[in-house]
């Protein structure tokens, strides 16, 4: 089945300069179907062997594009996804970084009424292994098809937790990167409940940050969960009132320290992992406890 895509998976990128040339290789040479790319003003021509067309409505009515990948510059990334939501596409993944807040309060009010699932920005995409199908920036050597899914606000958490998976033997059902800005799409919280309904996912790694009350909100859902949860919050070290790294990333009340959300998480019965080289390790046992492997 898989989350948010599969082996029907119709990939447009929008923006298809230099780093939506190289993930659209990527993809497709991990068997990802990348039908378009999206460039105003170059319609018509094909780079790469992908065909460009000048809009997103294009891409949908020609090439049947269902999943579409934001390359496009900040300035512009807003109305991107705005496009793409116009546009009818089910799946829309911004990888883009520094999108404007206001552009995003924006984005955000459009999307509330949508039917398309927004994930982003600043993200690292969305893949699932065993459909070997792709949309982001992920490095796709350090995924094994399996039955655990991960969700994180960091790329380089989620690849860094994904190998300690796959190191240990355990596969994965899918990754989903939920993005570091102050306002995303899709929260921790919906990422989980997506996994939850999968029937390919048995457990579920989340790796959250400081800042913000996402974490909180996510442990009010793993509550009601049937599904496993292992946890690991970044920026334990981080002092308050300073960015570290995304900007969601800065602790502005009691609500948003490493320890508040692991608090909160652990009375919601996830399991709490302190140093993230144990992600894999941690999660191993879990499966094992509940005779999941």
């Amino acid at each position: 089945m898989g989350v948010l895509m599969d082996e029907n998976s119709r990939v447009v990128i929008q923006g298809f300069g230099a780093a939506g040339q190289r993930e659209a290789k990527n993809s497709r040479d991990y068997g990802t179907q990348v039908v378009c790319g999206v460039t105003p003003g170059r319609g018509g021509q094909t780079i790469d062997g992908v065909p460009i067309r000048n809009t997103v409505r294009e891409a949908v009515d020609e090439f049947q594009a269902n999943v579409s990948l934001i390359f496009v510059p900040a300035p512009g990334a807003a109305d991107a996804m705005l496009e793409a939501e116009a546009a009818g596409v089910p799946v829309i993944i911004c990888i883009t970084e520094g999108v404007p807040v206001l552009d995003m309060v924006r984005v955000k009010r459009v999307f509330s009424g949508s039917k398309s699932t927004l994930i982003g920005p600043n993200c690292p995409g969305v893949i699932n292994p065993a459909a070997r199908s792709r949309a982001g920036i992920m490095p796709v050597d350090v995924y094994l098809p399996g039955n655990v899914g991960v969700i994180s606000r960091s790329g380089t958490l989620v690849y860094e937790a994904v190998d300690q998976l796959t190191r240990v033997g355990v596969g994965q059902s899918g990754s989903v990167g939920v993005g570091g800005d102050p306002i995303i799409g899709t929260s921790q919280r919906k990422a989980l409940e997506l996994f939850e309904a999968d029937p390919d996912t048995a457990a579920i790694v989340l790796i959250g940050e400081i800042g913000g009350t996402a974490e909180q909100e996510a442990a009010e859902y793993i509550k009601t969960m049937s599904k496993p949860v292992v946890v690991f919050i970044a920026g334990a070290t981080a002092p308050p009132g300073r960015r570290m790294g995304h900007a969601g990333a800065i602790i502005a009340g009691a609500a948003g320290t490493a320890a508040a959300k692991q608090q909160a998480l652990r009375e919601a019965g996830a399991t709490i992992v302190e140093n993230p080289s144990d992600i894999g390790s941690t999660m191993l046992k879990v499966l094992k406890d509940r005779g999941l492997a």
